[in-house]
C-alpha cells in the first residue's frame, strides 16, 4: 500500500503543476488505523454531549468584527479568547495567546500537524431568527443546532478540540505535535495573520476546517464591482408617470441578499397587478405591497446564502428589479439601479449579461455574479456585485471585460459615479502530499467511494499556510449555511465531524 499511496502523490504534484489541480487525483484506497478508528470512536461515545456544551459556550460571544476596535484589543474577541483559554486546560491542552492569534497544541517536537479555524463571525440579522443568534437553538429545529458561528467557524473549533482531547486520553503515540489555530480576523482582515506568519513558523502538514469535504484544493478568486447610480444627473421624470423613488437591499457584501424594497411613485392599479404577476412566476419569492396614496411599496424576501454559492440562494435584489421590469422606468437614481440590474445582471448567477465576462473552467467551474449589497449614499445608490472567479481568464483580461461592459452601458443609459473593480486571483494547492490520507478518512467514515478534491468559490486561510488544504465541516451536496439567517449544523453531522477530525489527527500525527 505504501506504493499507492506514493502514486498518488506523485500524480497530485502532476496534475496541480498542469492546472487542473486535484482534479484526477487518485484517492488511496487503504483504511484508517486501527488507532485511528478507535480513538474516532472513543471520541464519538464520550463527548457528544460535552461537544454540544462547548459550541454553546463558543457562541455565546458575539465576535463580529468592529471596525473602530482591532481584535487583539476587543473586548468581546477577548471574552472568548479567555473561555477557549478554559477550555483548553480544562481538556488537557496547551494554550499561547498571540493577539490576533491563538495556538492550542498538544504534544512536543519540532514536527507538526496544524489545524486552522477561526473565531471572528460573520454580521448577523437577530430579528431572523427564532431564538438570540448567540444562544445555540436546540430545540427550534429538532436535530438541528442554530446559532452565528455554528457551521463558520465555532462547530469546527469545539470538534477539533474534544479531538485533541481524545486523542490524550487515549495516549495515542504522536510522532508529531497537533496545533489549533483559531485567528479572529478571517472574516474581515487578513492583515495580522499575514504579518504573524512573517515570524512565526507555521506547521509543515495543514489543514483548514472552514469550507467542505472531501477536501478543497482550490478556491475561486473573489471581487467586487461597485458603481453608483448618482442623484446628479439623473432623469427628471414626467409628471404624473410611475417612477421609481427608493430602491434598496442587501445586508453585508459576502451574503446572498433575502431582503428588498422599491417605491413607485404615482403607482396605479394596474402596474401593482402587474408587478404581482410577475414576481409570482419567481419560484421562492415573497412579496408585500403597501399604499400610500399613490405611492406603492414593494418588499420582497428570498433566501440569504453565502455568496460564494448564490446558488443556495434566491437573491431579493435581482428578482425584486426583474418583478419591476414590467415597463420602462426613467433613470431616476432608484430606476437607474433596476435598469442596471435588470439590464447587466438579470436573475442568473454567472455573469452571462455582463458584456462578455462569463467564463468557465473544467475543475474550478463557472465565475458567479451576484448583487450582494446596494448602499444608500448621499450622492446615489452604490450598487455593490460579488464575483468569484475560477483560472482560465487573466485578472487584466477580466478586469478589461468588466470596464468596457461599464462603459457600453453608459453609453446608452446614465454615467456611472465611483466605479471600483477589484478582482483577487484565484488559488490552486499545489502540494498537498496528506490528500490520500484525508480521502481515505473520508471515505471510510461516510461510505462513500473513491472520493476526489473539489473546488470551491469561497476563499479560506488555506492559502497561508504551508500545504493546507480545507477538510470539511460542510458535506458535498448539502447547503452551507455560514453567512446566512439560517445558519446551523446537524448534531449527526458534528458527530460525523469529531470521528473524522479525530482519525485525520491520528494519522497525521502519528
Amino acid at each position: 500500500m505504501m506504493k499507492k499511496t506514493l502514486l498518488a502523490s506523485l500524480l497530485l504534484a502532476s496534475f496541480a503543476t498542469a492546472g487542473l489541480a486535484t482534479a484526477a487525483v487518485v484517492a488511496a484506497t487503504k483504511a484508517p488505523s486501527d488507532a485511528a478508528v478507535k480513538t474516532a470512536k472513543y471520541a464519538v461515545s464520550t463527548y457528544r454531549k460535552d461537544l454540544v456544551d462547548t459550541l454553546a459556550k463558543l457562541v455565546s460571544y458575539n465576535t463580529v468584527a468592529d471596525k473602530a476596535v482591532p481584535s487583539d484589543k476587543n473586548p468581546v474577541h477577548i471574552a472568548f479568547k479567555d473561555a477557549l483559554k478554559l477550555e483548553a486546560q480544562r481538556l488537557g491542552l496547551d494554550y499561547a495567546d498571540h493577539g490576533w492569534t491563538v495556538i492550542i497544541g498538544l504534544g512536543t517536537g519540532t514536527e507538526r500537524v496544524g489545524v486552522i479555524t477561526h473565531g471572528d463571525v460573520q454580521p448577523v440579522d437577530a430579528s431572523k431568527w427564532k431564538k438570540s443568534p448567540f444562544v445555540l437553538d436546540r430545540t427550534s429545529e429538532p436535530g438541528k443546532l442554530l446559532a452565528r458561528g455554528a457551521e463558520d467557524d465555532k462547530g469546527p473549533i469545539a470538534t477539533a478540540l474534544y479531538a485533541m482531547k481524545s486523542i490524550r486520553d487515549r495516549g495515542v503515540p504522536l510522532s508529531k505535535r497537533i496545533e489549533l489555530y483559531v485567528y479572529m480576523g478571517e472574516e474581515s482582515d487578513w492583515g495580522p495573520l499575514t504579518e504573524f506568519l512573517k515570524t512565526h513558523q507555521p506547521p509543515q502538514v495543514n489543514i483548514t476546517l472552514d469550507a467542505e469535504y472531501p477536501a478543497v484544493t482550490a478556491e475561486k478568486g473573489s471581487g467586487t464591482i461597485a458603481v453608483t447610480v448618482p442623484k446628479q444627473g439623473a432623469a427628471t421624470p414626467v409628471e404624473g408617470e410611475p417612477h421609481l423613488t427608493q430602491f434598496a437591499g442587501g445586508f453585508f457584501g459576502s451574503q446572498i441578499p433575502e431582503d428588498a424594497s422599491a417605491t413607485i411613485a404615482n403607482a396605479t392599479p394596474d402596474l401593482e397587478k402587474q408587478v404581482r404577476a410577475r414576481g409570482a412566476k419567481q419560484e421562492g419569492m415573497q412579496y408585500t405591497f403597501t399604499w400610500e396614496g399613490t405611492n406603492l411599496a414593494v418588499k420582497a424576501k428570498g433566501v440569504s446564502a453565502h455568496s460564494s454559492k448564490p446558488e443556495d440562494g434566491i437573491n431579493a435584489v435581482s428578482m425584486l428589479a426583474d418583478a419591476l421590469a414590467v415597463r420602462p422606468w426613467a433613470n431616476t437614481t432608484a430606476g437607474g439601479v433596476v435598469n442596471y440590474l435588470n439590464e447587466m445582471v438579470g436573475t442568473g448567477i454567472h455573469g452571462e449579461k455582463f458584456g462578455n465576462i462569463a467564463y468557465r473552467d473544467g475543475f474550478m467551474g463557472p465565475m458567479t455574479f451576484a448583487p450582494t449589497v446596494l448602499r444608500q449614499r448621499d450622492d446615489g445608490i452604490e450598487v455593490s456585485i460579488n464575483l468569484r472567479r475560477p483560472q482560465g481568464k487573466s485578472t487584466e483580461q477580466l478586469t478589461n471585460e468588466v470596464n468596457a461592459a461599464l462603459a457600453q452601458w453608459q453609453s446608452r443609459q446614465l454615467p456611472l459615479a465611483n466605479v471600483t473593480v477589484r478582482i483577487n486571483e484565484p488559488w490552486i494547492q499545489k502540494s498537498a502530499p496528506h490528500i490520500p490520507t484525508l480521502m481515505s478518512v473520508f471515505s471510510y467514515f461516510t461510505g462513500m467511494k473513491d472520493p476526489k478534491p473539489v473546488a470551491i468559490g469561497g476563499g479560506t486561510n488555506s492559502r497561508l499556510f504551508p500545504g493546507a488544504v480545507s477538510f470539511g465541516p460542510g458535506m458535498p451536496g448539502k447547503v452551507y449555511t455560514g453567512h446566512s439567517e439560517h445558519e446551523f449544523i446537524t448534531e449527526k453531522q458534528l458527530l460525523l465531524n469529531l470521528q473524522m477530525y479525530t482519525a485525520v489527527l491520528v494519522e497525521l500525527a502519528k
